[in-house]
């Protein structure tokens, strides 16, 4: 998404001042708040393509503000902490964060980051119906059938398998979807992939259907019959 506005919230200078010279150059137009209530107020009153959130900053934290961004939009929200203990990015995640990256970070680790969420903000391509079998996807009204059975999915649910259905009898490995579907990649501690493949499979066989999505030990999981 060449071209997006970026906000980076960060007290500390010499980040916002290295990470406007590095995204700037990227393509990206780039804007700095040095505190928690200005970047709040910044993004509130000219909503960025994304922001690039500081945890630990005097005043207003990274924490509330991205709490207070959560509950008035769905910009993605990039955080950036100190801290690397699983218990502080769960809590950044748990307040509405997209993505959480520890410092220090390789660069290109951040911009690889920063592509995979402004590719979720991308326009859907027009819309389409993903047929597999018994099971179709309409991915304008987001409704999902098994036959004539319609099938009820959270927001999660539903695009882990229009996934799936993009790519039917391919092996998806479990990295690739946890980057698609969760923009992150520490899940690997917490088996969120495996809770959510369990959740479509009990309710796409509710009906007593076949199953659809299957594991491949060691490398994934693939839509077949």
């Amino acid at each position: 998404m060449s071209g997006a506005r970026i906000l980076v919230v960060d007290d500390d200078k010499n980040i916002t001042s290295f990470l406007r010279r590095a995204l700037s150059y990227s393509g990206y137009t780039v804007e700095v708040a040095e505190d928690g209530e200005a970047g709040l107020a910044r993004a509130l009153d000219s909503p960025p393509d994304l922001v690039v959130l500081d945890v630990m900053m005097p005043g207003l934290s990274g924490y509330e503000v991205c709490r207070r961004l959560r509950a008035g939009g769905d910009v993605p929200i990039l955080m950036l902490t100190a801290k690397d203990e699983v218990p502080d990015r769960v809590r950044g995640l748990d307040v509405g964060a997209d993505d959480y990256l520890v410092k220090p970070f390789a660069l290109e680790e951040l911009q690889a980051r920063i592509r995979a969420l402004l590719r979720r903000r991308e326009p859907e391509a027009a819309r389409q119906v993903l047929r597999f079998a018994d099971l179709e996807v309409d991915t304008g009204t987001h409704e999902v059938r098994r036959g004539e059975r319609p099938v009820e999915l959270t927001a999660k649910e539903y695009e882990l398998l229009t996934l799936f259905a993009r790519h039917p009898r391919q092996v998806l490995s479990r990295e690739m979807l946890l980057e698609r579907v969760w923009g992150f990649n520490f899940e690997a501690e917490t088996h969120v992939l495996e809770v959510y493949v369990g959740y479509l499979r009990q309710k796409l066989e509710a009906g007593g259907e076949k199953r659809l999505i299957h594991t491949v030990r060691g490398a994934g999981y693939v839509l077949r019959e």
